[in-house]
């Protein structure tokens, strides 16, 4: 009898990841077997084989994965802006959606030498730190409420400044705090945000509604609590002529654009994902 061989598992893994990783299928797959024989996913051997015990450990893991748990969960680990983060139950695990957050923060401090950037619901750090790995010269604060996300955000940011990236200040705190946190008032050149803006009854798929940690996705019953308490912290740590970029998804494409305008916030534009759907807005603060 032919012994099981690393492919065989693979190709078993693919239609069983279609219905939560569509595409990215086979790569996950290949990040699964990574985790089990410890080996990255690009050195994987489909003609490997594999004894009973490996062939189990990856079984079961395509299994909770094809139930929604997110990868970075099984894996330990989750790539955003081609850095590596640790993750794990209890922190959001980073979306590629939320590079575009990033891109269009990077996008507003060019040119500002050593931009002062404030990143608001931090949860594993993952745009502070892509902002600070792309702009060393900038000084960046994440805050984060949450002592478990917490504890992922001073990992994530002990790693890469010991991998030589610009240190990131990390505070715990609530949003609503992150001025009197950061000891900013109205000096940030940007603020960062991607707060839970899902409503509290909303249906969402099981990655995020089970087991994604629930304060990092709802934001109340209409999904504005958090995102309220941003834009009211932005307001006060923004100099004039700082911009706000703040993640809100596809429900909110009017919601907060108006209630950035209503904030006495200038320059407002909703931006749409990779799919077409309303995910950011950025606006810029005004003079007092």
């Amino acid at each position: 009898m032919r012994p099981t061989v690393l492919g065989d598992v693979l190709d078993e893994a693919v239609p069983a990841l279609r219905g939560v990783a569509r595409a990215e299928a086979r790569r996950e797959a290949a990040e699964l077997a990574g985790r089990v024989l410890g080996v990255e996913p690009e050195g994987l051997d489909p003609a490997l084989p594999l004894d009973g015990r490996a062939v189990r450990r990856l079984r079961e893991l395509v299994r909770r994965r094809a139930e929604g748990v997110p990868l970075g969960q099984l894996t330990g680990r989750a790539v955003f802006a081609g850095l590596e983060l640790a993750v794990g139950p209890g922190v959001f695990v980073p979306r590629v959606h939320s590079e575009l957050v990033l891109a269009a923060g990077r996008k507003a401090v060019e040119g500002i030498p050593g931009p002062t950037v404030v990143d608001l619901c931090a949860g594993s750090g993952a745009l502070g730190l892509a902002l600070a790995h792309a702009r060393p010269d900038a000084r960046v604060h994440a805050v984060e409420f949450d002592p478990v996300a917490v504890d992922f955000t001073r990992r994530n940011a002990a790693r890469r400044a010991a991998l030589g990236d610009t240190e990131v200040t990390v505070h715990e705190g609530e949003a609503a705090r992150a001025g009197a946190l950061t000891g900013l008032d109205a000096a940030a050149d940007l603020v960062l945000a991607n707060p839970p803006f899902m409503p509290d009854a909303a249906e969402v798929p099981d990655e995020f509604g089970r087991y994604q940690p629930r304060q990092a996705v709802f934001g109340g019953a209409d999904g504005l609590r958090v995102v309220r308490q941003v834009v009211e912290a932005a307001e006060g740590l923004l100099r004039p002529g700082g911009v706000l970029v703040v993640e809100h998804g596809h429900l909110h494409g009017a919601t907060v654009p108006a209630l950035l305008r209503e904030s006495g916030f200038t320059d407002v534009s909703c931006r749409p994902d990779h799919d077409g759907w309303p995910l950011y807005s950025s606006a810029v603060r005004t003079a007092s």
